[in-house]
């Protein structure tokens, strides 16, 4: 047994490896900065959290500290564990070393890896195949972000670009899901942001799937293909897509054959593109069209992407991790394909002051197209404030009058007056931590 220590272990893909290393027989320890529902599963499952950043609260024995780049510089706990020269890994490095000899299935890109690398460990591990699995959500069929199947040779992974940590990676069959301009703060243009991106691609060692609009020069010998919701040429691609009573149906084309009648009821417009990918990648790995069939069918989704939270004829409510602008005009676009002529609400907290100053003009016109929009405070996370760049600074660039800025607190009295019929909450923050109280209050209206 060994002692492992997790700086930040409150993070979905930090929570992920410490639930296999406490899997494992090992014993470990962590510090995050606040107590929430995952930490406390996380304290039953038998790992010992401290929400006090003091020094004097380490552990002693320990072999190896696992942090995430998240983590501020000035965290004491950090500090003390450089000064004394104890091992420390990042995240993504031993996320690397654990993946090395296994099969390998990495997710990258900047919107979608979740969604698709949770069904795919969904698909798999309901099938002969099986794998083991780090994702970066909680999964609603497994309710976890992590899978160990001991009798699998496939790992599934979620392949982070933040802070390049998806490089650590040596997938066998990969996917690339987008390349939008993000964590700009990271890599200042775009264009480096993509030649990280390829460099991931050339990492793999046999099969990478990419959305049909990325276009990458990869390395000779590598097997390529794309795959898109619609588009005749690609190499994989939806056809016949039919909404029946919040169910969607429809055929997949592929170069061999077509697969007609598959039926996925996790909602969203855009799921259908994810489950092109995940099908696709779980047939290459040797799972049979009855055990895809039935597996796709029986997928409820992940905790925040296109979570449905109260449906009633009256009113639905639908809760999002979108945190980008194009994350956000995927989604109001299925929510109109889903809901037509339904009034439709969203709220919005902005995630990174750095993010919000550099899309200002871009979330102003993708949250425009909402009927209502609401917006709450930044979340700043790891980032100081921005002269300048406020969530009001963002109320006055959306071109439209039902528009609102209103503190958390305030934030139920204000649906109430709003009577929404379609309500989705949006951000990668804390707003999370709102989505109880919004269902207490309109559970039964």
């Amino acid at each position: 047994m060994k002692i492992y220590y997790f700086l930040g272990i409150g993070g979905i893909g930090m929570s992920a490896l410490a639930r296999y290393f406490n899997g494992m027989g090992n014993k470990v320890y962590g510090y995050d900065r606040t107590c929430t529902e995952l930490t406390l599963e996380l304290e039953k499952e038998g790992m010992e959290i401290t929400y006090n950043d003091d020094a004097s609260t380490f552990p002693k024995g320990v072999d190896l500290v696992i942090y995430t780049p998240a983590i501020p510089q000035d965290n004491n706990i950090l500090n003390y564990i450089k000064e004394n020269n104890l091992p420390l890994e990042k995240r993504s490095q031993v996320l690397g070393e654990i993946t090395l000899g296994k099969k390998c299935i990495a997710i990258a890109g900047t919107h979608g890896k979740t969604t698709c690398s949770t069904m795919i460990a969904h698909i798999l591990q309901n099938s002969s195949v099986g794998c083991s699995a780090f994702l970066g959500g909680i999964s609603k069929n497994f309710n976890s972000n992590y899978v160990i199947n001991k009798n699998s040779e496939y790992v599934v992974v979620e392949a982070d670009e933040f802070d390049r940590s998806f490089l650590q990676l040596t997938p066998n069959i990969a996917a690339i899901t987008a390349i939008d301009a993000d964590h700009l703060d990271i890599y200042g243009n775009k264009e480096e942001l993509k030649k990280s991106f390829l460099e991931f691609a050339n990492k793999t060692k046999e099969i990478l799937f990419v959305k049909d609009q990325v276009e990458l020069e990869t390395k000779e010998g590598l097997q390529k293909y794309n795959y898109t919701i619609r588009g005749v040429d690609a190499d994989y691609f939806a056809i016949n897509i039919r909404n029946y009573k919040g169910s969607y149906y429809f055929d997949l084309r592929t170069p061999d054959k077509i697969y007609y009648d598959i039926c996925l009821n996790y909602g969203g417009l855009h799921n259908i593109e994810n489950a092109v990918l995940s099908i696709t990648i779980s047939l290459c790995c040797g799972v049979s069209e009855e055990e895809m069939r039935k597996a796709v069918e029986l997928f409820s989704g992940v905790e925040r992407r296109y979570d449905l939270r109260i449906k009633r004829d009256d009113f639905i409510y639908i809760d999002d991790y979108a945190h980008h602008p194009n994350e956000i005009k995927a989604l109001i676009e299925s929510l109109r394909d889903q809901y037509p002529g339904k009034k439709l609400t969203g709220v919005f907290q902005p995630h990174l002051f750095s993010r919000t100053k550099d899309f200002a003009d871009e979330f102003a016109k993708e949250l425009g197209k909402l009927d209502e929009v609401v917006l709450l405070d930044i979340y700043p996370a790891r980032e100081e404030p921005i002269i300048g760049v406020t969530s009001k600074m963002l109320l006055h660039k959306i071109d439209k009058m039902d528009k609102y800025y209103c503190l958390k607190d305030g934030l139920c009295d204000l649906l109430e007056a709003l009577y929404p019929e379609v309500l989705v909450t949006m951000g990668a923050g804390d707003i999370s931590n709102l989505v109880p109280e919004i269902e207490e209050r309109f559970k039964d209206e």
